[in-house]
């Protein structure tokens, strides 16, 4: 299984602006970001100010920060997309939804992990049931009522302990519905274009794969 083993700071270097790639280390003050903003490299300082906005680089820009932002390798958020063109409505929209459906991205909005990265490990390590049955594919789509469960064996470790404690049902999105105590959650509808917080812009992801 592939996996980004670089520093992540940097990708959001690239981006110029936060990815929240780290989970509360991008809220303190030992962020990279806030201490080194330009992009990485040798000329990253001069490279800020000398880049063209072309059509292209945006779109290219735009994808890139989608794929980085969930986690996601070129070629399955290709097939994503192909994917997002075959359903019906827009097909950004689509791709996001999509997107926002994986299992390790529920687990994060569920705020059983800080990042995407860490529920990512938690989904491969084996600690969640969807349905009744172990899913360790981090890339599982959730369907409406799909029941997704921490395992019996894993609340009893003090990771899990220590979540149940801080999590909070109201900062849940909508599409989902938490039952904190339980450590389990139901998938209430398939996410929407206003459930996603990350300032995201399909339609320049759409244009860049129909070039």
């Amino acid at each position: 299984m592939a996996r980004y083993t670089d520093p992540v700071c940097k990708l959001c270097r690239q981006e110029g602006e936060k990815l929240f790639l780290k989970g509360d280390r991008c809220f303190s003050p030992k962020c990279s970001f806030e201490r080194r903003s330009y992009p990485p490299g040798l000329h990253g300082r001069q490279a800020q100010f000398r880049r063209k906005e072309s059509d292209y680089r945006m779109q290219l820009r735009a994808k890139q920060k989608a794929r980085r932002v969930y986690g996601v390798y070129e070629r399955q958020f290709r097939r994503y997309f192909r994917q997002a063109q075959t359903q019906k409505g827009l097909t950004g929209q689509n791709l996001l939804s999509i997107l926002e459906s994986r299992l390790d991205n529920v687990i994060y909005r569920l705020g059983l992990a800080s990042s995407r990265a860490q529920a990512r490990q938690l989904v491969i390590h084996g600690h969640f049931d969807v349905n009744g049955r172990k899913t360790n594919i981090p890339s599982f789509l959730v369907s409406p009522n799909d029941v997704i469960v921490v395992r019996e064996g894993s609340k009893k470790s003090a990771f899990f302990k220590e979540a149940a404690q801080s999590l909070d049902e109201g900062r849940v999105p909508d599409w989902l519905n938490l039952d904190a105590k339980a450590l389990s959650a139901r998938v209430v509808s398939l996410p929407t274009r206003d459930h996603i917080d990350a300032t995201l812009d399909e339609q320049l992801i759409v244009e860049y794969y129909s070039r």
